[in-house]
């Protein structure tokens, strides 16, 4: 009987009804079993638990995967917009280029020595970037000729900065030589003697006159015909009262026999500029303006240079 536990069950009114022996290496059969399975179901939960977290790790993995090609196709996006981009540049700076060509042709104005081609000397013009790559495809080539391409649009904008930048230089060291140069009529009047050889008024001999007679009232306003700065105001000989402005560029003219010199040497003055008032100052047969233009310090023709 030791090896052997008795079970006793009873009914509900406490009297007997059934007797179970069970021997003692039976239940530890029963206890091994049970915790044999209790292992098992331990093993199946963190099975089944570590299923699970991996089942969660990999949804978001693909989420981030989807993710991923998302971006990489909008970065391809973006390259191949950048591409366009940089085609849409080149084009600008070649019509660019072309307008410069065109302005130097109608203005007659040759171009640098030490500047050469837009894309540097010997330098064409890059083909145009084929961005219509797919978008599954690797993007690698064309962003590799995007970056050999940018450093050849750096080089050519500096080219063609350089271009307009002696353009400019030449237009407006013409500007500023068309403003020093005399173009109006010094006063209103009547032509009472020109620019050559005539008889003269006093002697009777032949001489050469070497400026322009304006006749009319005294006090009409004399203008200066060009910007310039006055050089000399005061009386000089026979010709009276006598202005002198240098406009520059070797462009000098002089206004003599005035009545009244409204300005003072060392005056900056513009074209149109009143600086004196017609008179009769010096030798003179009446009131006029003796207008000369000296170029480099010869007196020419100043009706060559009246256009109105």
């Amino acid at each position: 009987m030791r090896n052997k536990i008795s079970f006793l069950i009873l009914n509900s009114t406490g009297s007997s009804v059934r007797n179970f022996n069970v021997s003692k290496t039976h239940l530890r059969i029963i206890g091994m079993g049970l915790a044999v399975c209790l292992l098992l179901m331990t093993f199946v939960f963190y099975d089944y638990f570590d299923l699970k977290k991996i089942l969660v790790s990999k949804q978001q993995l693909e989420k981030k995967v989807v993710t991923q090609k998302d971006e990489i196709v909008s970065q391809r996006k973006q390259i191949q917009k950048f591409a366009d981009e940089i085609t849409t540049l080149k084009s600008n700076l070649v019509a660019l280029h072309d307008f410069e060509k065109k302005i130097r042709i109608i203005a007659n104005i040759e171009k640098p020595d030490d500047q050469g081609n837009l894309f540097g000397v010997g330098g064409s013009i890059p083909e145009d970037l084929d961005s219509r790559i797919p978008l599954t495809k690797k993007h690698n080539s064309l962003m590799r000729e995007m970056h050999e391409q940018a450093e050849q649009l750096d080089l050519a904008s500096i080219n063609q900065q350089q271009g307009f930048e002696s353009l400019f230089k030449y237009l407006e060291g013409q500007r500023n030589l068309l403003l020093s140069t005399p173009a109006v009529r010094p006063s209103k009047g009547w032509i009472a003697s020109r620019f050559g050889y005539r008889k003269s008024p006093f002697t009777g001999l032949r001489e050469f006159h070497k400026g322009l007679d304006i006749a009319n009232r005294i006090g009409t306003p004399i203008i200066s015909t060009a910007g310039g700065v006055v050089s000399f105001v005061g009386v000089k000989g026979n010709f009276g009262k006598t202005v002198k402005i240098n406009h520059g560029h070797g462009m000098v003219t002089l206004y003599s026999h005035v009545h009244k010199v409204l300005k003072k040497q060392g005056d900056t003055v513009k074209r149109g500029d009143t600086i004196a008032l017609m008179g009769n100052s010096g030798r003179s047969t009446g009131p006029h303006l003796h207008y000369v233009v000296f170029l480099n310090g010869i007196p020419v023709n100043p009706a060559k240079y009246i256009l109105n």
